[in-house]
């Protein structure tokens, strides 16, 4: 049986940790410091609490971080200040860049590395949600991911490979919407909304839906998206490419909630003309 440390059992965390253990896997948590509302989910995953993260670290096979993107390097020195000789798996929304930095460090403590991004919601309902692997290890970890509603994929390339997956897959998702709030913003501040709804009834008859649906899905959770989207735009400018569109959306997903409360009042406040079905 192997072991699996989680760090940490979030709402997409513990359902990761739920998967891997319910195709046969013993799956820690460390609950010491930790919230009512994490142990709640812990304790739901089956997941075992083994009080500190040094518990974790000694008792673990291969450790597992699924964290806030801002929070994935210092997690990483964490165990590797342990001397962690297992295999880390950094399944964290991160630029290829940031993943290889980690990488580096968790193998400088003693560790092997494997590269990883998770694609969809928390794995609950089979094809859902898709754990995407690289590095020399890969095969070995996708099988164990490989469990439950989630589905491992193991991306060609070594560690960075399966962040760029992940990038370039929420730099649509995210970037589009981002826009697309923007838009319905800036037409309602204009107030031109009614000529821009008129227009999509012509020549975009799916933005309606797609701008309601964007509304309802990030009014209560943009602020999460500040380190992705600070990691999509590092992700495009190692490419050299441009950084703007995430560069600067940012800023404005860090001050929200409030920052994004005005596009979402003047998104509310037009929705009879803007986000009208045609």
């Amino acid at each position: 049986m192997t072991t699996v440390g989680l760090l940490n059992p979030g709402d997409m965390g513990s359902k990761v940790g739920a998967a891997v253990r319910s195709a046969g896997s013993r799956v820690l948590w460390a609950g010491e410091g930790r919230s009512a509302e994490t142990r709640k989910r812990a304790v739901e995953g089956g997941l075992e609490d083994v009080g500190s993260v040094a518990a974790l670290v000694r008792a673990s096979d291969v450790i597992l971080s699924v964290c806030p993107p801002h929070a994935a390097v210092d997690v990483a020195k964490e165990v590797a200040g342990l001397r962690f000789a297992g295999t880390f798996v950094d399944g964290n929304a991160v630029s290829p860049g940031t993943a290889r930095e980690i990488g580096g460090i968790v193998e400088k403590g003693g560790a092997s590395f494997v590269d990883g991004g998770i694609i969809g919601p928390p794995p609950v309902k089979p094809g859902t949600t898709r754990f995407y692997v690289s590095g020399t290890a890969s095969e070995r970890i996708s099988a164990l991911l490989n469990a439950g509603p989630l589905q491992a994929i193991v991306v060609p390339g070594g560690p960075g490979a399966a962040s760029a997956v992940k990038m370039a897959y929420a730099s649509w998702t995210k970037g589009s919407a981002a826009l697309l709030l923007a838009v319905c913003a800036m037409a309602s501040a204009e107030g031109v909304e009614a000529s821009l709804a008129s227009e999509w009834k012509i020549s975009q008859t799916e933005l309606p839906s797609r701008a309601e649906g964007a509304a309802k899905s990030n009014a209560k959770k943009a602020w999460r998206f500040i380190g992705e989207m600070e990691e999509m735009a590092a992700t495009f400018a190692a490419a050299r490419l441009t950084d703007a569109f995430a560069g600067r959306g940012a800023p404005r997903a860090h001050a929200a909630p409030p920052g994004l409360n005005p596009v979402f009042e003047l998104l509310e406040r037009s929705r009879p003309v803007l986000l009208e079905q045609p």
